[in-house]
């Protein structure tokens, strides 16, 4: 074993022409020691906020944006930087983010955004770039300070809470509802937020009144019970309740429509074969036959299954509801106006019918700066001015 070791020891130190193979060696580890040092220290370099507004044309346009943001100065007193959000934090994401930002050197080289003017006529597609990646990876930067597991439910509005559970069954991409939160948005893309706030301050002088009809402005949890502990399920924006009893804090409030057999039963469309939601029950609520009332059936002659009409009865609080449709109507057509011309002139209403409208707007979803109810409440409006419901031509 001795023998073995003082010819592999002699092997090492054998000179290989003019250098010894442990000198080679010895001094390849430390090259490449200061090698890697050297490319980790200018990686971490250009990882830093100092280094992204190097050029003026980040200092002067979205940086200057980003300083009157929450995520610059808020209660907490943590801010987000450039690289925070815009850079991948995992290794290999990060190299290959690294490798596309070559065009942004390219582009500063070449002047491509060297103006405001020009900035802002780019704008667009370069929001729609940053707009996919966080699609792509579900805001895996955003979640690396913001966590759906750590979420406190209690402290949110009422609104807030509806939204954020949905999108935490989902797993929903962050940059889906909460586009513009650092940086404007796109010229004429308006965040629509501000059409589910205003019809929700509206429906803050609605009075009730057995019999009458109203309409939802957002999604509005249902209970099986007037003290609203018993989860019945979710109404959708735009759908239409009739109210069979008035309570000090609560209504009764019945919703008729059709459901396919297929399942549990737990949606609740306006109409026969049209895919037009109008509340998503709980799945005890939608087997629970004290509630929910049956009564004809018939097949889709299309799909071949089978509907059934039913009227459920149930309990929600007084708010976020108006007693006149055309109010959301107008809002909606409005954003759609304005949010869905972006890119192109979008479709007529009436272009589509109810069921098609579904599957066009889920393709516009990436352009636009819809929340969660915001989404829901344009898609009902298209889906009630569709070709079923208009006879003028387009």
């Amino acid at each position: 074993m001795m023998s073995l070791i003082k010819k592999l020891w002699a092997t090492f130190w054998r000179p290989a022409v003019h250098i010894s193979l442990g000198v080679l060696t010895l001094g390849g580890f430390i090259a490449g020691v200061l090698f890697w040092g050297g490319f980790n220290t200018a990686l971490e370099m250009t990882n830093t906020e100092k280094f992204c507004i190097g050029c003026h044309e980040m200092r002067d346009n979205v940086y200057e944006e980003l300083q009157s943001t929450v995520h610059w100065s808020n209660r907490s007193g943590v801010r987000a930087t450039c690289p925070d959000c815009h850079v991948p934090h995992n290794w290999t994401d990060k190299i290959a983010r690294k490798m596309q930002a070559s065009k942004e050197v390219f582009g500063s080289i070449f002047g491509t955004i060297n103006t405001r003017e020009k900035f802002l006529e780019k704008r667009l597609e370069l929001a729609q770039h940053e707009w996919k990646r966080f699609s792509s990876n579900k805001s895996l930067e955003c979640k690396n300070c913001h966590d759906y597991d750590s979420l406190n439910w209690e402290e949110m509005s009422s609104l807030a809470n509806v939204q954020m559970k949905q999108a935490a069954e989902r797993d929903q991409s962050c940059i889906d509802c909460h586009k513009g939160i650092a940086h404007q948005l796109p010229a004429d893309m308006e965040s629509s937020g501000g059409m589910i706030s205003q019809l929700v301050q509206q429906s803050s002088s609605t009075s009730f009144s057995a019999g009458e009809t109203y309409y939802s402005v957002r999604h509005l949890p249902i209970y099986e019970d007037e003290a609203l502990t018993v989860d019945g399920g979710l109404l959708n924006p735009a759908s239409a309740i009739k109210v069979a009893a008035v309570t000090e804090k609560a209504i009764q409030v019945e919703l008729a429509g059709w459901r396919k057999m297929k399942g549990f039963g737990r949606v609740i469309n306006e109409d026969f074969g049209f895919n037009i939601s109008t509340a998503a029950l709980s799945k005890e609520t939608a087997q629970n036959d004290s509630l929910v009332e049956q009564f004809e059936q018939k097949e889709d002659e299309l799909t071949g299954l089978p509907w059934q009409r039913v009227t459920v009865k149930l309990w929600m609080s007084k708010d976020s509801l108006i007693d006149d449709v055309q109010v959301i109507w107008d809002e909606a057509k409005s954003a759609y106006n304005t949010n869905c011309s972006v890119c192109h002139t979008q479709p007529a209403e009436n272009h589509f019918d109810a069921n098609t409208w579904p599957g066009m707007y889920d393709g516009m979803q990436a352009f636009v700066n819809f929340d969660h109810d915001s989404q829901a409440l344009v898609l009902k409006y298209l889906q009630k001015h569709s070709s079923d419901f208009s006879d003028a031509g387009h």
